[in-house]
């Protein structure tokens, strides 16, 4: 039999994570977070991590394991997910993946094979030059050339994914789908509508200021730098307002807008994968027949 794993989706802001606890303790399950931010230590507030008061005794696991002058990667993501499945189901627990970064959920459920394409640091440090010489565009000119398609579904201003996609449009393919997945994936996600849930991501960007994020992000980049989990949302808006550059308000309504541009691209995102039920979170009774759909596909 394939092992069962559980995976719950969401716009950020939508009430994922106090959802996750109550469903692990009732179901008897351990957490895999896909979230490309929490990974990284010490990155707390920007990224909304949860903290061990939250978890109330549920195992968490992919939070905390890299620190931020290392990269990872959604292939490192789709291996370090499919270690802890086999490890959480031989203690005849429940994995339960939960997150809001689609591509790495996406990844390991439609089963892309990243065995290709390995990183070529010297060929990302000429594209680093590019990018230095005559800025983003030229990557995304250069993707577009190489593969219009991958260019397509790409964000245009993140450069770790559009160096990470020229390498694989020249060296390889990593997104070779597998005929059937390996697990018996159950996808549940969470819905509400657009206005309340912009509500939702306002009130909890102001949130991240008042505990202390400005504070957050002048350690960190005191310590890193320019690093992966520094172009994140919550984070970049920041650095300008260090500088000088902006005024507090005009950082706290970037932060806003970017969450908020994110989540519709969430959303977007989500409608593009198949297989999906959606629970709307104001519906009356939505967790009592979310834990029915869960019981039949456990067979309880």
């Amino acid at each position: 039999m394939k092992e069962k794993v559980l995976v719950l989706l969401g716009a950020t802001g939508v009430g994922k994570t106090a959802l996750s606890i109550k469903l692990a303790n009732r179901f008897n399950m351990e957490i895999i977070s896909a979230d490309s931010v929490q990974i990284f230590k010490e990155f707390d507030i920007g990224s909304a991590k949860i903290t061990n008061k939250e978890m109330q005794g549920v195992v968490h696991h992919g939070i905390d394991i890299v620190t931020a002058d290392n990269e990872f990667s959604v292939s490192d993501f789709v291996e370090f997910a499919k270690e802890k499945i086999k490890e959480i189901s031989s203690r005849g627990k429940i994995p339960f993946i939960v997150g809001g970064t689609g591509l790495y959920v996406k990844a390991l459920v439609e089963g892309f094979n990243f065995g290709g394409t390995k990183k070529n640091e010297q060929f990302r440090e000429e594209l680093e030059l590019l990018v230095k010489n005559e800025g983003l565009h030229a990557l995304y000119s250069k993707l577009k050339l190489l593969s219009p398609s991958m260019a397509e579904k790409i964000d245009k201003k993140n450069k770790v994914r559009l160096i990470r996609a020229i390498e694989i449009a020249t060296f390889g393919n990593e997104k070779k789908q597998n005929k059937s997945s390996e697990y018996d994936f159950k996808l549940l996600s969470l819905s509400l509508k657009r206005e309340k849930l912009y509500e939702r991501i306002n009130s909890r960007c102001k949130q991240m200021l008042t505990n202390g994020l400005v504070e957050e992000t002048r350690a960190l980049f005191e310590k890193y730098s320019y690093c992966q989990p520094m172009r994140a949302i919550g984070y970049k808006e920041v650095l300008p307002y260090l500088k000088g550059e902006i005024s507090e308000q005009e950082m706290l309504e970037l932060i806003c807008k970017h969450t908020r541009n994110y989540a519709k691209r969430q959303l977007t995102f989500m409608r593009g994968m198949k297989d999906i039920e959606y629970f709307d979170i104001e519906e009356d009774g939505y967790y009592e027949k979310m834990e029915e759909e869960i019981e039949k596909w456990l067979k309880i």
